[in-house]
């Protein structure tokens, strides 16, 4: 038999239905889904997806709370790097406290 499912792989189970865009869209979030992730823990390709929004890794066994479809989320990721001190946010959490008359002699 010929492969049915090409341009929407595991979404071929709507055949027709939806619409081509949908279909795709659905394709493109289930893939991701269900491949494995990267571990925070130990750094194993071995994250999995146990319900929404939670990850554990099948290596250490390490449960964590991530996105719906993704282990880490874009704004997850952003929040990570202030709590490391990465980004110069630091910088503009200052500059919000200052009074508006210091913020004028300043500049």
């Amino acid at each position: 038999m010929a492969k049915r499912t090409k341009k929407v792989g595991p979404a071929g189970r709507f055949q027709a239905r939806y619409g081509v865009r949908a279909r795709t869209r659905v394709r493109n979030v289930e893939i991701v889904q269900r491949m494995k992730h990267l571990c925070p823990s130990c750094g194993h390709q071995k994250v999995k997806r146990i319900s929404t929004s939670i990850w554990q890794c099948m290596k250490c066994g390490t449960k964590f709370a991530g996105g719906a479809y993704h282990p880490r989320t874009e704004s997850g990721q952003n929040i990570e790097k202030m709590l490391k001190g990465e980004t110069g946010t630091l910088d503009i959490v200052t500059e919000v406290e200052k009074t508006p008359e210091e913020a004028v002699e300043n500049k």
